[in-house]
């Protein structure tokens, strides 16, 4: 009889142990089809990684999660969450759309604040990376990928009992402090979590200045089951980015720039879940403030950007083959600035969406979205994806337009001040981009333990924004310019087409006493031809070939984690600033681990640029060498 009962025991746990290998290697996503599915069957090229894969690793910030999945290129200007640009595909970093729990986080001033979500990595359950254009469901910056980042408070099941918190803490050279700590606690219908970023340092030394950073996160969330049918959730947070920004701008000598964006972000959505039907309504605010100070001998400019958002998404499921969504998503984007002057502007787009299994391998999923922007005009966005299951093998393709809308920043830069003797400007007149995109990919899970997935996309682009060398003749407004000035003016370039091959791995095995290992690593390789004569700025950014990776080996007595980056792109040099971009550059970061009680009380020794790698990934922006912490880590 025990031998039995044994017997039995280690196939249920073996069981347990293949559906936890299974939802790793092939997770269930939300973010490409809107619906709870595995992403081999959405059609689409999708990365999940779990909160809990993160905190193992050595980042110490948001960006730094983002930096290391596989396809995604970061940009980044200053360590620890300062600032940094997400690329997907090539794309710009405004061509990316972020979300927090489905609400839109891309800023109506700028793109270089995507990156600055408003929570800490601790409260995160998972992030799911779409590749590839999705603006027929999201509509505007949807055009290189779309960055989800889910919750434990927002994925909070109802009827249970749970209790986590998770605090790290680290000093290390240069003055750095750092804190990342967060609860959830849930007790039958009502779940409550919290959390802070902490991270500062006086940093390494720059030109007449120091790299310093200053930056402060702390968000609070409750998810309360109303009965069985409803849900309310709610968050509110606030965020603080303080830091040093020397060139993160301008090629400019006198360019010792400090910048301070404040943000606070408000969400609240309710669920109305019943049979097969589902709706889902979202509000949110989010405001930021950023007060940039060119040099000490400067007047700052001073923007106050706003952003009122509201999404309603209804779903109804004729059967478990056929599944409809259609839903509103409107905006309301607003500045106040002594430099960009005061605007404001009402977004709104109008989707449907149908996802049909027509056999048993097949799937098929088309949307449609007419997108509207105010004084601007509407757009009809379609979208259709596939995905045909044959073995263990998944092949998938997608098709489908993308748009974005100009930032203020690209409208109005430089366009409210007395004189301007050099520098960016705006352009009022921009129209808003297009493309069509491709792709095509197969997905192998070759056993347990590997899942590899390869991709060819293309993305024919018309009108795309950027910043291009105009002299003063050919400025469309004069009047605050002079004739002898330097200047970059976005325009919109004729004609940008990008191609590309992506092979994302990921492994995982586990086995008795506690060993275990995780891997993911990523390629892209990309090709942009830009049809203009005009140069410009970020649309040659991009790397041609970028190679990431983590890894995570971990015993019963200690773990060993690391994250790696290569990359090849376009040489560039600065004499004004005596500043150099590499065509290559690697970058190694490394954690060493010792657990102490339990593998709940560990302490660990971290270098970030192990080789004391030179670099910068934009011209002038030099990020720090190599950097040398120790911390503690408590998981209850």
């Amino acid at each position: 009889m025990k031998a039995k009962s044994l017997i039995l025991a280690v196939f249920v746990c073996a069981i347990a142990n293949a559906q936890n290998i299974d939802s790793v290697l092939n997770p269930v996503t939300v973010t490409a089809s809107l619906q709870e599915m595995p992403a081999s069957k959405t059609g689409r090229n999708i990365i999940s990684i779990s909160g809990a894969y993160f905190s193992r690793l050595p980042i110490h910030s948001i960006d730094d999660l983002l930096k290391y999945l596989p396809g995604v290129e970061l940009q980044q200007r200053g360590p620890a969450g300062a600032q940094a640009d997400i690329v997907i595909r090539g794309g710009t970093f405004q061509q990316v759309l972020v979300l927090l729990d489905g609400l839109r986080l891309n800023d109506p001033n700028t793109g270089h604040f995507s990156a600055y979500i408003p929570i800490s990595p601790a409260e995160i359950e998972r992030v799911e990376i779409l590749k590839g254009a999705a603006s027929g469901i999201y509509g505007s910056e949807a055009v290189g990928g779309v960055v989800q980042v889910i919750t434990k408070t927002f994925t909070a099941k109802r009827n249970i009992a749970q209790q986590q918190v998770q605090i790290q803490a680290n000093v290390g050279q240069y003055g750095m402090l750092g804190a990342n700590a967060g609860a959830i606690y849930q007790k039958g219908n009502t779940a409550i979590s919290g959390g802070i970023l902490f991270n500062q340092a006086n940093g390494q030394p720059q030109r007449g200045t120091y790299g310093f950073y200053n930056n402060k996160t702390a968000s609070f969330s409750i998810n309360q089951f109303l009965n069985q049918y409803w849900r309310l959730s709610f968050r509110t947070a606030y965020d603080l980015r303080d830091f040093s920004a020397q060139n993160f701008y301008t090629s400019f000598k006198s360019d010792t720039a400090k910048e301070k964006v404040t943000g606070y972000w408000n969400q609240l959505g309710l669920t109305y879940q019943k049979n097969k039907d589902q709706l889902q309504i979202d509000a949110g605010y989010k405001q930021t403030s950023d007060v940039f100070a060119f040099n000490s001998g400067s007047a700052p400019n001073e923007n106050l950007s706003k952003l009122l958002q509201f999404a309603a998404r209804y779903q109804h499921s004729f059967s478990s083959n056929t599944q409809l969504i259609t839903g509103l998503q409107v905006q309301q984007k607003s500045i106040l600035s002594n430099d960009r002057g005061n605007h404001q502007l009402i977004q709104s787009g109008l989707f449907l969406l149908l996802n049909q299994q027509l056999t048993e391998q097949l799937l098929v999923s088309g949307s449609i979205r007419l997108d509207h922007t105010q004084n601007i005009g509407a757009e009809l966005v379609p979208q259709v994806n596939f995905s045909y299951k044959t073995g263990i093998v998944q092949w998938r393709g997608s098709l489908g337009k993308t748009i974005r809308q100009a930032d203020f920043t690209e409208r109005y830069n430089n366009y409210n001040k007395t004189l301007v003797t050099s520098g960016s400007i705006g352009n009022p007149d921009l129209k808003a981009e297009t493309s069509f995109s491709y792709e095509f990919g197969v997905e192998v899970i070759v056993n347990s333990h590997w899942r590899i997935s390869n991709t060819l996309f293309q993305r024919n682009q018309s009108g795309v924004i950027d910043w291009t060398p105009t002299p003063y003749h050919q400025m469309p407004r004069k009047s605050n310019l002079v004739a002898t000035g330097s200047y970059a003016l976005t325009s919109n370039i004729a004609k940008v087409n990008v191609t590309g091959w992506e092979t994302d791995l990921k492994y995982l095995n586990q086995w008795s006493k506690g060993k275990r290992i995780m891997a993911t690593a990523g390629l892209v390789w990309l090709d942009s031809k830009t049809f203009d004569a005009a140069p410009s700025f970020y649309l040659s950014s991009h790397a041609k070939l970028l190679v990431n990776s983590s890894l995570l080996y971990k015993t019963k007595y200690w773990q060993l984690s690391s994250n790696a980056i290569y990359k090849i792109r376009n040489a560039a040099s600065s004499s004004a600033i005596a500043a150099e971009l590499a065509d290559n550059y690697f970058l190694l970061n490394a954690k060493f681990q010792v657990f102490l009680h339990q593998q709940k009380l560990a302490c660990y020794l971290q270098a970030d640029n192990l080789f004391n790698t030179s670099y910068s990934d934009l011209l002038g922006a030099v990020m720090p060498e190599r950097w040398i912490s120790i911390g503690i880590q408590l998981n209850l």
